[in-house]
């Protein structure tokens, strides 16, 4: 089976995405010029030839009417050849046009919708929190969609009327210049009105937009979180809720349809006055004999392409501004500036030596987490992070991965400001175990390879052996090669946290940060995995958040926090015969399972 063909990306500009919809589609015509070039240069041919072509149509009736008397005696070939060889170039163009345009507008489409992923994912976490992942995913679709008409439309549905009403004001100037002037004048009016009108109805387009968006977030978190739906019963209120949701994007939709409708109907009031105030004029003329017959089939037939031409424009003018109010939306939400800046510079990791010094930080609308906190961890050192919950554990994990920034003070490793390195480079040397390990709908190989894309295939069998997965892989039916399903719902909790185990293994980084690592599975799951993290965390740094202590006894240092601020700090042993809140702490879990 032949591979599929892979799209090329254009080069194009460092700088940072543009926030209008203009420049942002300018961007990706620059970043192919000569296609873009091209393609302007096909399509003015083909409608240039296809003005030439009624002009010959003329001469052909010309020739014809001045025969009539001694047919055997008319130049009709001429006329004839010329028209027919006219209607095959602007034929020949258009394929030539079309097969241009495929390749460049599908290939800007894919460009632009990979710019956005990659800005969008240069957010620091806390803004997916505030956006519903199926809306941010639909807008970049939508907005893909909406850029691929807006240049398919610039094309083939406002190029075309645009060549053909300068073609016709320059044929008819070889007819009649008043003719030439009033088409010019008459336009010009109607091109007025059907802009304003657009214009005006942008705002329609844009709150359509911007809750067909909201509305695909709804459905896919509703679908997302189909156990709870069924496991609380909840199947009419979740229908009901979307229906609301819906219907308001369907009055919405209804307010910018019919905003095309009336743009429709003054277009067609406009040009049917015109083409027949036109068609009378020229018959009026060639009754005074001041034109030929040929002249009002000419007049005739580019009234009315340019009548129907016209049409097409005023129609996609208004999708346009449409499909402008779209991209508008779309980039107001996704091209913000990222909450944090990204540096050129390599992380130039030796060992993995943490600091914490003077920190603070505070998320939006929310008390502050850290205030001049102070840590030091060296490298190779195992430490244990411990709290209630609130205490900035979390926090204190997220921003060693820089998924903030702190408000103060700074956070380095290895002696480097993290603030001062990219946060690829600085994510490059940390491996990570969450409470939930998050997989793709792809085979177990590819999950385990995320931790390293270079890996062969027997280092990646190799990590899962570490991880104690390689048994349970092979028993499923195509074994490594096995699909897992959305977010790995074809595993139990305990082989997705596995496999997570395998991830960090092949990854191989010098800094290991264990999130709970094994807080939501079962006894013996949790055994498992616990004889596997024992060999994750040899020859690391690692900074362990855990509910269940026992699984820290034999780390060398325990950090307890309380509000964001460090309360008791030592090895394990030492603080459980301080009688402090460790020991507290470590006596109610005992206590606890000593009941069970």
């Amino acid at each position: 089976m032949n591979a599929p063909e892979k799209p090329t990306r254009a080069k194009t500009s460092s700088v940072p995405l543009p926030s209008t919809p203009l420049a942002f589609l300018w961007r990706y015509i620059r970043a192919r010029p000569w296609h873009f070039g091209g393609l302007l240069a096909l399509i003015i041919g083909a409608a240039s030839c296809a003005v030439a072509v009624q002009y010959g149509m003329k001469l052909l009736v010309d020739a014809m009417a001045q025969g009539a008397s001694d047919r055997s005696a008319s130049n009709v070939w001429f006329p004839l050849w010329l028209f027919i060889g006219l209607i095959v170039v602007e034929n020949v163009f258009w394929r030539l046009g079309g097969w241009l345009g495929c390749r460049t507008v599908v290939a800007s489409v894919v460009d632009l919708r990979v710019d956005l992923f990659k800005h969008l994912t240069g957010h620091p976490m806390r803004y997916f929190t505030e956006h519903f992942a199926g809306s941010l995913g639909n807008r970049i679709s939508a907005l893909g969609q909406a850029a691929g008409a807006i240049y398919g439309g610039l094309a083939w549905k406002i190029v075309p009327p645009i060549v053909d009403f300068i073609g016709a004001v320059v044929v008819l100037l070889t007819v009649d210049v008043r003719m030439a002037v009033a088409l010019i004048l008459f336009v010009a009016i109607v091109a007025a009105l059907i802009t304003g009108f657009g214009i005006r109805g942008r705002a329609k387009h844009q709150r359509f937009a911007a809750q067909s968006a909201r509305v695909g977030g709804e459905l896919v978190d509703a679908v997302s979180n189909v156990w709870t739906i069924k496991a609380f019963s909840a199947r009419d209120r979740e229908a009901e809720r979307l229906a609301q949701e819906i219907g308001y994007e369907a009055r919405a939709q209804r307010r910018s349809w019919m905003y095309l409708e009336k743009a429709r109907v003054m277009h067609d009031i406009c040009l049917s006055v015109m083409a027949g105030g036109m068609l009378i004029w020229a018959i009026s003329l060639w009754l005074d004999g001041e034109v030929t017959a040929g002249d009002v089939v000419l007049v005739s037939a580019l009234t009315f392409r340019i009548l129907h031409g016209s049409r097409d424009l005023a129609l996609a003018l208004v999708d346009a501004t449409q499909q402008v109010g779209a991209i508008e939306d779309t980039l107001r939400i996704i091209v913000q500036p990222h909450g944090l800046e990204d540096s050129d510079a390599q992380l130039l990791l030796a060992e993995g030596d943490i600091t914490f010094q003077d920190v603070s930080f505070s998320y939006p609308d929310r008390g502050a987490v850290f205030r001049h906190l102070d840590l030091h961890i060296p490298a190779g050192q195992k430490v244990g992070v411990v709290g209630s919950s609130g205490a900035g554990k979390s926090t204190l994990i997220n921003l060693i991965q820089r998924l903030d920034d702190v408000q103060d003070g700074c956070i380095l490793i290895d002696g480097q400001d993290i603030r001062g390195v990219s946060q690829d480079s600085l994510r490059e040397k940390i491996a990570v175990v969450p409470q939930e390990t998050a997989l793709f709908n792809r085979s177990i190989r590819e999950n385990i390879r995320y931790g390293r894309p270079g890996a062969t295939d027997e280092e990646v069998i190799q990590a899962a052996r570490h991880a104690f997965c390689d048994s349970f892989i092979r028993e499923l039916p195509e074994g490594y090669d096995t699909l897992v399903g959305e977010r790995g719902v074809m595993l139990s909790g305990g082989q997705r946290q596995r496999l997570g185990i395998a991830r960090a293994f092949l990854k191989d980084a010098p800094i290991l940060i264990l999130d709970e690592a094994t807080s939501a599975l079962d006894t013996q799951s949790e055994a498992e995995i616990q004889t596997a993290l024992n060999d994750l965390v040899n020859n690391r740094t690692v900074v362990a958040v855990a509910h269940r202590l026992s699984t820290l006894s034999s780390f060398d240092r325990i950090i307890v926090l309380r509000n964001g601020r460090i309360v008791e700090d030592g090895p394990p042993h030492e603080l459980r015969s301080r009688g402090g809140e460790f020991d507290a702490l470590w006596r109610m879990q005992a206590e606890g399972f000593s009941r069970t």
